[in-house]
C-alpha cells in the first residue's frame, strides 16, 4: 500500500454477524490496515484469499473480501453505472435522482422503482437507516456526507464502513463548495464508472461500453460545424420559474458529469460567471443576453419543472413542457421578445444524473437539438424514438453488453 492511503476492509459474513449479535466486532476487526496488494493468495489456514482492493478517492484503498451483492448510490448516474454492469438486482437505494426510464425502455431494461431508501431523515443522515438497509457497499462520497450533515465526522464514516459496508463514492456531478478546501479529484463520468466496474469485477463490460462511447464521440466531433457557426446556448436550471420572472442561468462548460454532453459537443455558452444554477436572473437579464437557443436543464426527464416530474419514470411530456416554458414566456411582455421564444427554440435539456447508458442517448439527443442540419431534427413528440439511419450507436449492441454478451 502506498503512503497515506487507508484501506477499508469489507468482510461481508463478519458484518452480518456483527449486526446479528448487537454490534459487537467479531473476528479481529474490519479495518485491515495496510496490505501488500490485491488479488488471490494463500492464507495461514490454507484457504484461498480472493480479496481485492479498489482505490476510490477520497476513501482511499477499499478492500473487498467478496464481490458486493447489494449496494446503494447517491444519484442516478451511479445507479446507471450499476445497471450498465448488469448488477441492478442488488440495488437497495437508487438515490434522489433515478435515471429516466424512457432510456431504459429502448433497451428493454427495468429497475426496481421502489428501491427508494433515503438515508436522510430529520435534517441529517441517519445511522440506523444504514444499519437497517445493510448494503455491502455505499457509493456515497464521505466528504459530501460530512458537508451536508456537519454532525458526521470521520469516526462516523469509519463506523459505518466497518460495521456495514464501505462508504466510497466520489461526488462528481458538479464542483460543490466543499471541494474548494479539499484536494482530491472530481472524477469524470467514465473514471467513476471504471471504479464501479472494479468494485463489481465487471471491467470487461466497462471496457466494451467505453469503446462505444469513444467511437460515438469521435464520430460526433468529426461532424461538428465550425465554432463561429454554432448557436449560443442559454442553459437554465429546471427549477426556474418563468411565470414568476425567476431564472437560474448555468454555464454549459462547468465541471462535472452533469454537463458532459455540452462540453463534448463543443456547445457555446451564452451565460458566464454563474455558479451551477444558483445565480438568479430575471427577464431583463435574459433579454440582455438573448441566447439563440434556450435549453431547460433536466427537461427531457419530465417536461415541466423538477417538482412536476411524474411518477411513471420521468418520461418526457411535450405538451407539459411547452405549457411550462414556451407558452409561459410567450405570455410575458419581455419574455415574448426573446429570440428563442419567437423562433420557438426552447428545448428540453439533458438529464443531469447521467451514467454511461443515459449519456450515450443524451450525446445523440443533444447533437440533434443543437445541430439538426447535421444530425437530424429532434422530434419531441416521438422521442426517444430516432430513425435508425440517424442513430449514433447500436442499441442492441449496448443491450447485449449490459446482459453480458460481449
Amino acid at each position: 500500500m502506498s503512503d497515506n492511503e487507508d484501506t477499508i476492509r469489507h468482510e461481508a459474513p463478519t458484518r452480518r454477524e456483527t449486526i446479528k449479535y448487537g454490534g459487537a466486532v467479531v473476528g479481529g476487526g474490519l479495518l485491515a490496515g495496510c496490505t501488500s496488494g490485491s488479488g488471490t493468495g494463500d492464507t495461514t489456514d490454507g484457504s484461498t484469499d480472493t480479496s481485492y482492493e479498489v482505490y476510490i478517492e477520497p476513501a482511499g484503498n477499499v478492500r473487498f473480501d467478496s464481490v458486493p451483492e447489494t449496494w446503494v448510490a447517491e444519484g442516478g448516474a451511479w445507479v446507471d453505472m450499476g445497471v450498465a454492469l448488469g448488477v441492478e438486482d442488488g440495488i437497495l437505494s437508487n438515490g434522489s435522482y433515478p435515471a429516466p426510464q424512457l432510456f431504459y425502455d429502448v433497451l428493454d431494461i427495468s429497475i426496481d422503482r421502489d428501491a427508494s431508501v433515503s438515508f436522510w431523515k430529520d435534517g441529517g443522515y441517519d445511522k440506523e437507516i444504514f444499519y437497517e438497509t445493510d448494503a455491502d457497499v455505499h457509493f456515497l462520497d464521505p466528504n459530501a456526507i460530512k458537508y451536508w450533515d456537519d454532525s458526521w465526522d470521520d469516526d462516523d464514516i469509519k463506523e459505518i464502513s466497518e460495521a456495514v459496508g464501505p462508504i466510497c463514492g466520489n461526488n462528481c456531478r458538479r464542483r460543490r463548495d466543499f471541494r474548494n478546501d479539499l484536494d482530491y479529484p472530481l472524477y469524470t463520468l467514465y473514471k467513476a464508472f471504471e471504479k464501479v466496474a472494479q468494485v463489481f469485477q465487471k471491467e470487461d463490460r466497462y471496457e466494451a461500453l467505453a469503446e462505444i462511447h469513444d467511437e460515438v464521440l469521435a464520430e460526433v466531433q468529426s461532424r461538428l460545424p465550425p465554432e463561429d457557426e454554432r448557436p449560443e446556448i442559454g442553459l437554465i436550471n429546471g427549477g426556474s420559474r418563468p411565470t414568476e420572472n425567476l431564472f437560474y442561468p448555468m454555464d454549459l462548460l462547468a465541471d462535472g458529469y452533469e454537463l458532459k454532453t455540452y462540453r463534448d459537443l463543443g456547445a457555446i455558452s451564452a451565460f458566464e460567471d454563474t455558479d451551477g444554477g444558483g445565480s438568479e436572473a430575471d427577464y431583463e437579464y435574459m433579454l440582455e443576453v438573448d441566447p439563440d437557443v434556450l435549453v431547460i436543464h433536466w427537461g427531457i426527464g419530465n417536461g415541466g419543472t423538477l417538482e412536476q416530474a411524474p411518477e411513471n419514470g420521468h418520461r418526457f411530456d411535450n405538451e407539459l413542457f411547452r405549457e411550462t416554458w414556451l407558452e409561459a414566456m410567450q405570455d410575458h411582455p419581455l419574455g415574448q421578445q426573446l429570440t428563442a421564444v419567437q423562433e420557438e427554440r426552447i428545448l428540453p435539456g439533458a438529464w443531469g444524473e447521467q451514467g454511461p447508458i443515459v449519456n450515450l442517448f443524451q450525446i445523440e439527443l443533444t447533437a440533434r437539438q443543437l445541430y439538426p442540419e447535421e444530425f437530424g431534427e429532434f422530434d419531441p413528440e416521438r422521442y426517444p424514438n430516432v430513425p435508425e439511419e440517424e442513430q449514433l450507436f447500436d442499441r442492441q449492441r449496448v443491450a447485449d453488453i449490459i446482459n453480458g454478451d460481449l
